[in-house]
């Protein structure tokens, strides 16, 4: 069995892999070439979550399984791997302590006017009249109420926020105070302080958000989205910061990345913006790779029902 590992991974992982599987051959190249050579004889693949083209998985004759080590797939060709039977796997669930670190620490940001107090300390000027806020006991909407929106509202919670989740099924879920079905948005929104958006990019989630959620929101909301640039147009979003029918919007996902230069976000005096960094970590791969090796003890196992981690269902896409 031959499994090609197209990602950057220290000397120490390389051997652990090595030395615990020695019944397994691991290939471990990041360069262009070389991985497209491998891959044509790789039963497995591990890659990042733009890192198998149309082309490359055509050539890939021996492929039946693709770990990514993102939790994004939207980017992979899903109707040829599934044409091809080929097995996807993702690392959804080593973002969330991060990606909820990233959401408090905005929102207190927002609350705590940081960007303004900077701005003062960099001019010099002793301010003391700027007006701040609190973010305890508000009302925090998560929408995506999977493992990253459920760390979300933990942490939300030590902050006595009451917490509301917004899911595709609506069912209940740990640490949220009540959860709704995605069709039912337009309940929760009145009440949204915060909205934290942790939707992934599929065809059901695709410009999510329209102007008449915009709309319905207080005019003291705050909107943060790290989940998928295309949950909401920029237009319809400017607007809604133009018009002051938001207080503020915190963006670390966009409709076209990188962001361009001139683009209005940038100096938006009502935007805080970060460059889709939100699920950076330094234990980032050591995460990502743990799932794939417990999934890879299963793979080489001989039963004949196996529950892998985070099996992608390629028709939906997550």
């Amino acid at each position: 069995m031959q499994v090609l590992v197209a990602l950057k991974v220290d000397q120490q992982m390389k051997q652990h892999f090595e030395s615990s599987y020695p019944g397994v051959t691991f290939h471990f190249s990041t360069e262009k070439e070389e991985v497209a050579e491998l891959i044509k004889k790789a039963e497995i693949l591990v890659t990042g979550g733009r890192g198998a083209d149309e082309d490359s998985i055509r050539a890939a004759d021996k492929l039946k399984w693709v770990h990514v080590i993102s939790a994004g797939v939207d980017n992979l060709p899903l109707e040829l791997m599934s044409e091809k039977g080929i097995m996807l796997t993702n690392a959804n669930g080593i973002h969330r302590i991060q990606m909820a670190e990233y959401a408090i620490s905005s929102i207190l940001a927002v609350a705590r006017k940081e960007r303004d107090y900077l701005k003062k300390q960099e001019e010099h000027v002793w301010d003391k009249e700027l007006k701040i806020d609190e973010i305890t006991a508000k009302k925090l909407v998560v929408v995506g109420a999977g493992a990253i929106g459920q760390e979300v509202a933990r942490l939300g919670k030590a902050f006595r926020m009451h917490t509301i989740g917004v899911s595709r099924s609506g069912s209940p879920k740990e640490h949220f105070d009540e959860v709704y079905k995605q069709t039912e948005i337009e309940t929760v929104l009145p009440h949204a302080d915060y909205l934290i958006s942790i939707l992934p990019s599929t065809k059901e989630t695709k410009y999510f958000y329209k102007k008449e959620h915009f709309d319905q929101m207080p005019k003291h909301a705050v909107f943060l989205n790290m989940g998928r640039g295309d949950a909401v147009a920029t237009d319809v979003l400017l607007e809604a910061l133009n018009q002051s029918k938001i207080k503020a919007a915190v963006l670390d996902v966009f409709e076209e990345e990188p962001l361009p230069e001139d683009h209005p976000f940038w100096d938006h005096p009502r935007v805080i913006l970060t460059p889709h960094m939100a699920g950076q970590s330094p234990h980032y791969m050591e995460r990502a790779m743990n799932i794939f090796e417990q999934n890879l003890g299963l793979y080489t196992e001989d039963a004949k029902e196996k529950q892998y981690l985070n099996k992608i269902d390629l028709n939906r896409g997550y």
